[in-house]
């Protein structure tokens, strides 16, 4: 019963890991780093908003055998199916980078060499899994193990450096600091992600799954979205930890494996490091994965992660931010830029389909949404908005 558990996990842990990357590493360590554990609510409201859109895309996989992005074009027109497909391939593409230093900088860092041979490595290797006959038994294998990886590792930190209880319980009370909001924005908008919500019902119909069976994909799905708010718990705590009492600052993903080092030794370090790889590596696969898929159904050229245009697509994203990783050593600015610009129009638009469609009676039927979906999706996209508004004020105005 435990391995049929485990092997139908798929599609919930892979949301989880290509959601959860260097860039939500770098920004639950420095909350912790900074607040303690007083935002520890955050990734707990985070979690219940991935968990309301998550499995509206579970749903909407299993209602209906046309893909989502096919369900826009049919409601909304080419035009709809073009914002969303070259959207999130933009926002993926433009995000790859990090994903890239990240997976280099955890192998260079704990294995020596120089950083630029890991990222060719490692991008090639992402390269050469899309080319195996079944990609996406490859897909889930691969981020079922670096979700593995990333709790066995995560884990250890925590048990080297136990939190204090009492006030971890604390930090569970809604309280939003003097000076957090930009960080609490930021945390918010990388554990809930539309564009991993949206591909959900893409990994559901690869997985195969049907009406029939809801209440199983649905339990898997959300399985996977709350592995994702432990795994994000435990690096918060771990900072809070280690880090705040002694004022360690965090700018990096690297930064609290660093900070490991001299207070509880080497293992420590790799230990941490491992659960980086993990992160990064499962993100960059993963990431290239939405934005391949989506664009080449964008495109009308299908959605079936098998197809050759598809892998290729998938490899052209691995190769933007492999180049991008090479050139800059790191994410450039303007490509941050670019990808909150596109965020600021793609996202909201994206969630508001994501909801419409789960409320389409004739597309649903009886895996339409219920009413607490509806309650706690319409908050969601209050949040999208508001994401949308706090980046269009600092891109613009700021």
């Amino acid at each position: 019963m435990i391995i049929r558990w485990i092997k139908s996990l798929g599609p919930g842990l892979i949301t989880a890991a290509l959601v959860f990357g260097p860039g939500s590493l770098t920004i639950t360590s420095k909350l912790g780093a900074v607040y303690g554990y007083q935002l520890l609510w955050v990734i707990l409201a985070a979690v219940v908003l991935m968990l309301t859109f998550t499995g509206m895309g579970a749903r909407i996989g299993m209602a209906s055998d046309a893909s989502l992005i096919s369900l826009f074009r049919k409601k909304w027109g080419n035009a709809a199916a073009w914002i969303a497909g070259f959207g999130l391939f933009f926002v993926t593409a433009s995000f790859q980078a990090g994903n890239t230093v990240g997976a280099g900088l955890a192998l260079s860092e704990s294995l020596g060499g120089a950083n630029a041979w890991w990222i060719t490595g490692i991008s090639l290797l992402a390269i050469s899994l899309l080319f195996f006959k079944s990609f996406y038994k490859v897909l889930e294998k691969v981020m079922i193990l670096m979700v593995a990886v990333m709790l066995v590792s995560f884990l250890l930190t925590l048990i080297l450096a136990p939190p204090d209880w009492r006030q971890v319980f604390s930090g569970l009370a809604p309280s939003i600091p003097k000076g957090s909001f930009v960080l609490v924005i930021a945390l918010v908008a990388s554990s809930f992600s539309i564009a991993g919500a949206f591909y959900q019902s893409y990994l559901v119909q690869e997985k195969g799954w049907h009406t029939s069976q809801k209440r199983e994909a649905l339990t898997e799905s959300f399985t996977g979205i709350l592995v994702l708010g432990i795994i994000s718990s435990m690096i918060m705590l771990s900072a809070a930890t280690i880090l705040y009492p002694k004022g360690v600052g965090v700018s990096s993903a690297g930064d609290m494996g660093l900070a490991l080092a001299p207070v509880y030794g080497q293992f420590s370090f790799l230990v941490f490091m491992v659960g980086l790889f993990g992160a990064s590596f499962s993100s960059l696969l993963g990431n290239a994965s939405i934005g391949g898929t989506l664009l080449a159904d964008a495109l009308s050229l299908g959605r079936d992660l098998n197809s050759f245009s598809v892998k290729l697509l998938i490899s052209l994203v691995i190769v933007i931010g492999a180049a991008v990783a090479l050139i800059f050593g790191r994410l450039p600015l303007e490509l941050i830029v670019f990808a909150q610009g596109i965020t600021i129009f793609a996202v909201p638009f994206i969630g508001l389909g994501l909801f419409l469609i789960g409320n389409d009676k004739e597309i649903m039927g009886k895996l339409r949404n219920k009413k607490p979906s509806n309650v706690l999706g319409l908050f969601g996209l209050l949040v999208l908005l508001t994401l949308a508004v706090s980046n269009a004020v600092n891109l613009f105005f700021s």
